[in-house]
């Protein structure tokens, strides 16, 4: 795939998306840094625009529905589905995933954590732990909102960052036992419920990269 941004061809894997994925956290980084540089600028939306790269709406009149469109394109790949379609099949798709409530019950334990002891939200490897365990929440809703066919490589990327962001929490609830601002008791039960979602993003990425080859063969995977 050499250009990501053009028509998509041919059924992408993993890696394929990876780099789509990618390419959009730089896109979406380079946006909030001109959105933040230029926010009081009255030319703001044009300016940003033509930073973008989006040429196809320079033009007179208001910006900020066109570029707001546009940032969204880009993160929804131009899903035609309308709003209350696709939260509809959203809901129906992972709310019920076992795993997924597990990532869900592990951000509302942090809340908890942090409820019972104020101070743990000054602490900079709280923070990490709470908002990479919300990540990974986020990214395995994007996992289990769609098993179309031609999906699976999404799939399972949206799962690796899943995973990333789990190993983050993890290093982040030994820092917090390390600095003995958590105690061992609450360590343990953390710990437990990292590693539950951990092991079920691996199974569940062993169990899609098996469905690939079983659909598209071993022929051309690099995983």
């Amino acid at each position: 795939m050499s250009d990501f941004e053009g028509e998509r061809e041919g059924i992408w894997d993993e890696y394929d998306w990876e780099r789509f994925l990618k390419q959009q956290d730089q896109r979406t980084e380079k946006y909030m840094e001109l959105l933040e540089k230029y926010i009081d600028d009255p030319q703001r939306d044009e300016i940003i625009a033509r930073e973008m790269g989006w040429t196809q709406v320079l033009g007179d009149g208001d910006w900020s529905a066109e570029v707001d469109a546009l940032l969204d394109e880009d993160w929804h790949l131009q899903n035609d589905e309308s709003s209350s379609q696709a939260e509809q099949k959203l809901t129906e798709s992972f709310e019920d995933n076992i795993l997924y409530r597990a990532a869900f019950g592990l951000t509302v334990w942090i809340d908890k954590l942090f409820d019972q002891n104020a101070s743990l939200q000054n602490e900079p490897a709280a923070i990490k732990l709470a908002t990479h365990a919300a990540l990974a929440s986020a990214k395995l809703a994007a996992a289990l909102s769609d098993d179309d066919v031609d999906e699976l490589g999404m799939t399972i990327a949206y799962l690796k960052r899943a995973l990333k962001a789990i190993t983050v929490s993890l290093d982040s609830a030994a820092k917090l036992l390390s600095e003995k601002l958590i105690a061992a008791r609450q360590y343990a039960v953390l710990q437990q419920r990292l590693f539950q979602v951990r092991d079920g993003i691996i199974t569940l990425m062993g169990e899609y990269r098996g469905e690939w080859r079983r659909r598209f063969g071993s022929e051309g995977y690099r995983g």
